[in-house]
């Protein structure tokens, strides 16, 4: 995929997330912050390999800024919307993807995850 296949993806993403996932009122996380941090990781997530530095990078920042149980389950929202918009997601490399990164997600990253069980 050229970066202008990149860029059009990314922006398909966002605008799924932004219809499909609203975060909560006290959320500061949003959805758009969350595409961007994942923009990286798309490759690793549909083919596998090495992950990207900058995939790891978004990932800490993410989780970083996900300071709240609001900020956490805005977060898990839009992971979930995330992961069902763009083709090809692997689920197994999904859920593995933030060890690989060396961070804990208090939660397993899956379509089933109920996000408001999220703390």
């Amino acid at each position: 995929m050229g970066s202008s296949g990149a860029v059009k993806l990314a922006c398909v993403m966002v605008i799924c997330m932004v219809v499909a996932a609203p975060a909560a009122v006290e959320a500061a996380i949003t959805c758009g912050q969350v595409a961007s941090s994942l923009t990286p990781c798309v490759s690793y997530l549909q083919k596998g390999g090495a992950v990207p530095p900058g995939c790891c990078s978004g990932i800490k920042s993410l989780n970083s800024a996900a300071k709240t149980t609001g900020d956490r389950q805005a977060a898990c929202k839009c992971l979930k919307t995330f992961s069902g918009s763009v083709p090809g997601i692997n689920l197994g490399l999904a859920s593995g993807l933030p060890g690989k990164c060396g961070v804990s997600v208090p939660y397993k990253i899956s379509p089933s995850t109920d996000c408001s069980k999220v703390t």
